[in-house]
């Protein structure tokens, strides 16, 4: 029983390894043709193309409510089973996700990741547990919840405030 645990450990540990080692980074380009700033993420993009889920930077995120798009705060611990399990389906969803005026950030909580900005984000919201997942619409939090998604409900729940 415990060879199990630590089995399926071990297989976690080798999960999140794998998924830091093909994350994708983005960055602004201005277009010489039309003078235009694409605005692009400066984060690390862990999925989607149209609609990004990143790593999270307070620059991106400040970015995001002032172009008042729909933004989901992912608390995520690296040490949380949960969190590793349920990154999965985020990223399946994200990656399913295309609408520009939607953004996800996974929010380090609590973990040797988690920097000033991160600790200070948690505690606007009231964070008290890793995996919770907030939206915020029009600079207002209109879903908070603590229990597990899978992608189906991702879409669902973030696709009511599109």
């Amino acid at each position: 029983m415990n060879m199990n645990y630590l089995f399926i450990g071990l297989l976690m540990l080798l999960l999140v390894f794998i998924s830091a080692c093909t994350s994708r980074t983005t960055t602004n380009t201005v277009s010489e043709n039309s003078g235009l700033i694409e605005a692009s993420e400066s984060g690390t993009v862990l999925a989607g193309t149209t609609s990004k889920y990143i790593d999270f930077n307070k620059a991106d995120y400040e970015r995001a409510k002032t172009e008042n798009k729909v933004v989901l705060l992912d608390f995520y611990a690296t040490w949380c089973l949960i969190c590793i399990e349920e990154q999965k389906e985020t990223v399946a969803a994200f990656d399913d996700l295309d609408n520009p005026n939607v953004i996800g950030f996974r929010v380090n909580y609590k973990d040797s990741d988690t920097d000033s900005d991160e600790n200070a984000l948690a505690e606007e919201f009231g964070i008290i547990y890793q995996h919770t997942k907030v939206i915020i619409k029009d600079g207002e939090v209109v879903q908070k919840a603590l229990d597990s998604w899978d992608k189906d409900r991702f879409l669902s729940e973030i696709n009511r405030f599109v």
